[in-house]
């Protein structure tokens, strides 16, 4: 953003260099440009409104909601439900339901 200070140092610029003859042909120029730039925002959000309707909620769709730095902050602060552990038998190998025990290979490298 430019504040008032700058603003006013980048016109005493602009006079310097393009000097006082043809500063207002510029000025026009810079001023039919905004023009244009308001017209293009206003058409676009009238067509928004007219092609989403006017019942949208804005705040859904606003990208800040969805920063990741949030969303994991919000996550880790979350309160979890205790687990249940649940420790394996060291005696026994690990079994499949549907194959029954696992085959241990002693030659497998």
């Amino acid at each position: 953003m430019i504040n008032g200070y700058e603003l006013i140092v980048l016109l005493i610029i602009a006079a310097v260099v393009l000097g006082p003859e043809r500063l207002p042909g510029y000025a026009a120029q810079l001023a039919q440009l905004v023009r244009r730039g308001r017209e293009l925002l206003r058409d676009t959000q009238e067509r928004v409104n007219t092609e989403l309707g006017d019942d949208l909620d804005w705040e859904s769709l606003d990208p800040r909601r969805y920063d990741p730095r949030r969303i994991v902050r919000e996550a880790l602060s979350e309160e979890l439900p205790p687990r249940q552990r649940k420790t394996p038998d060291a005696r026994k190998p690990p079994s499949s339901p549907d194959q029954g025990p696992v085959a241990f290979d002693d030659e497998a490298t």
